[in-house]
């Protein structure tokens, strides 16, 4: 049995199965029980704790992946390293490996294989712009949702591009059918390796096929280095040559020769997606200096076996030799004066300061240009302007070159302003099927969120309504929702899992949104807290018809056993009195009662072994016993009725017993 499972970290997260496995860390399904959610804890594997190339790799993801918030990267809540534990809590994504999901479908429709490397660029981009390399990416560490939302995750090996060395020296890190070439050599990387990784993911999902297979790694890892891949549509002729395009231009050996940004993928997949008839004219994997055999004409080689006279003779009478010197010299007085004037401007024996290149991203562009401090070591030039869905009208969203880059005091930095957010008009999608809907709109830059309906006049698949509505004026980080029609009610549904919710407000939630009502709700003693629900009845996976009752069974913490206690009261008392009952300190209950009318009153306890029972009287101290919980059995250990006129007698010596437990 795994020790973990049961544990409950930070005295918060009550861990509770194991969901995955890696080489370094396993994952585990949790409980928060603060924020009352279901969340995924990584926790670093035992015989990693004591190596601290470990502990710092999987300290270095928490710290990569808790600087980025965005849509297609998982969340992290939580990190935690005490009692012997390093762990990271992450947000739970229910759903499947990109890589389950090639493997079961083969080969996958280019519109679909686009759409999903749309998002995960999109992921890159926000990434890369905080100078975070991912470095193992593949489509094991992508998620697919079931609404076709893509999720990157595991930055188990990024590096900080403005703050660590990127270089391997001794092994590549990754997976080899996924690395770059010079990750595979051990070169320094950055985000173009990432890029070279969305090419080869882009390939197989394209073609059902890896580009480069081998009986061993480390004869794959040499077949990045240097072998061609084949061309996708030699694999898959339905590939539009435009996608072909793209992937082989990702996946080029010498990384100045792919995109340099992710952006830059993603415009040409923009223009590809509103145009597949299109093509780029990108020659890639071509010899630029083939060896070329040269026909000898007849009369040639009759020269050359005569000596070569004639070709002496038709040398000295061509002009074309004192033609060449004087090109020749002219050419050399050109560079001499080109060199004499280099020297001038860059004279090399004026020093010139160097300083690293400031982060002008995030910041006006009118600030900057304002700022004395700034203007007086370097010049700063608008190289070009677009919109932005991170960064406002006139801020800063590129630089060159990068921050940290060494240059010259004097230099020019070229910067990209953000002209802000690009507004579009929602278009009209009732009744579209959800592949032509999300199509749209990822053509906006926008994912939607899909929610499943009944509705009968609309076909299972379609979109019965959006949110917002057609017309509206959105952004592409409005929030879209798309309503998918699930035909009429009287179709089979299947019945959600509910173990782990904690509200019966969230039960009912989650069953009305599948159709379904909550029946009976039975308690039981457990471990869980209070009201979460630990078994249900028709079981998950069922397939039910709408409107069916789904029974639940939530834990109960045990609370002990509740007794009533008879208490005589003064009898010879006739007024209203303040009757006052406390168990271990606490009060219980007080009433107001009147002796001649209420001779015995009878409050109830409950709790486990024994107890101490305060009676007081208008706050004076009236009885004490002690209550024994396992048997019902009580005892007056103080009397405190002499205080009061002519109190009833009361034995000390002598148990009671109480009759049955209190209700």
């Amino acid at each position: 049995m795994d020790k973990i499972i049961g544990m409950r970290l930070k005295n918060r997260y009550e861990i509770q199965e194991l969901i995955g496995v890696g080489g370094m860390a396993n994952v585990y399904k949790a409980f928060d029980t603060v924020e009352q959610r279901v969340v995924a804890v990584k926790i670093l594997k035992d015989e990693f704790l004591s190596n601290e190339d470990f502990v710092r790799r999987f300290k270095n993801e928490s710290k990569a992946i808790g600087e980025l918030s965005h849509p297609n990267i998982v969340k992290v809540y939580d990190v935690i390293a005490d009692d012997g534990i390093q762990s990271i809590v992450m947000e739970y994504v229910d759903g499947i490996t990109l890589k389950e999901y090639i493997e079961y479908k083969k080969v996958l429709p280019w519109k679909e294989a686009v759409h999903f490397t749309i998002q995960i660029l999109r992921a890159l981009q926000h990434a890369h712009d905080h100078g975070i390399v991912h470095r193992d990416i593949k489509p094991q560490n992508i998620m697919l949702l079931s609404d076709r939302t893509i999720k990157v995750m595991d930055f188990g090996i990024a590096r900080f591009s403005r703050s660590e060395s990127q270089t391997m020296t001794d092994k590549a890190i990754g997976s080899v059918h996924y690395i770059s070439p010079e990750q595979a050599r051990g070169d320094m990387i950055d985000d173009k390796a990432d890029i070279y990784s969305v090419g080869v993911m882009l390939f197989e999902m394209l073609t059902g096929k890896l580009p480069f297979e081998a009986d061993s790694p480390v004869s794959v890892a040499i077949k990045q280095i240097q072998s061609i891949p084949t061309h996708p549509r030699e694999i898959n002729k339905d590939i539009p040559v435009g996608i072909e395009e793209i992937t082989l231009r990702a996946m080029q050996k010498d990384a100045s020769q792919r995109y340099q940004s992710a952006a830059e993928m993603l415009k040409d997949l923009e223009i590809f997606k509103h145009n597949p008839e299109i093509r780029f004219d990108y020659k890639y994997f071509v010899d630029e200096n083939p060896t070329r055999l040269i026909d000898v004409p007849a009369d040639k080689q009759l020269e050359k076996k005569s000596g070569g006279k004639g070709k002496q003779e038709d040398e000295e009478k061509s002009p074309i030799v004192p033609i060449l010197t004087a090109v020749a010299l002219a050419f050399v007085a050109v560079a001499v004066l080109f060199v004499i004037g280099m020297f001038i401007v860059n004279n090399p024996f004026v020093s010139v300061a160097e300083f690293e290149a400031p982060t002008l991203v995030g910041l006006k562009l009118e600030d900057v240009q304002n700022n004395p401090e700034y203007m007086s070591k370097f010049k700063v030039v608008q190289e070009k302007t677009d919109y932005s869905e991170e960064y406002e009208a006139g801020v800063i969203y590129e630089q060159n070159p990068k921050p940290g880059r060494t240059m010259k005091e004097g230099g020019t930095i070229e910067v990209s302003v953000s002209i802000g957010k690009q507004s579009h008009t929602m278009p009209p999608l009732h009744d579209s099927t959800l592949d032509d809907a999300t199509s749209a709109l990822s053509a906006l830059g926008i994912t939607p969120t899909v929610e499943k309906v009944y509705d009968s006049a609309v076909q299972e698949g379609n979109v019965v309504r959006t949110s917002p509505e057609a017309g509206a004026e959105i952004t592409s980080s409005t929030p879209v929702t798309l309503y998918v029609s699930m035909g009429a009610e009287d179709k089979l549904i299947t019945v959600p899992d509910l173990k782990g919710i904690f509200k019966e407000s969230d039960i009912r939630m989650v069953l009305s949104n599948h159709g379904l009502q909550l029946g009976t709700i039975t308690k039981q003693d457990g471990t869980m807290p209070t009201g979460t629900v630990i078994s249900q009845s028709p079981a998950a996976g069922n397939q039910v018809t709408a409107g069916t009752t789904v029974n639940v069974v939530v834990s109960q913490k045990d609370t002990g056993k509740s007794y009533q206690v008879d208490i005589s009261l003064p009898s010879n008392i006739s007024t209203t009195i303040t009757v006052q009952a406390y168990l271990d300190g606490s009060l219980v209950t007080q009433e107001l009662v009147n002796p001649s009318e209420t001779p015995v009153w009878s409050p109830t306890f409950t709790g486990k072994d024994t107890g101490t029972i305060i009676i007081n009287i208008d706050n004076v101290l009236y009885k004490q016993l002690e209550l024994d919980f396992n048997t019902g059995k009580y005892k007056v250990t103080r009397d405190n009725s002499s205080a009061f006129v002519e109190p009833p007698p009361e034995s000390d010596s002598e148990d009671d017993e109480i009759s049955s437990p209190a209700a």
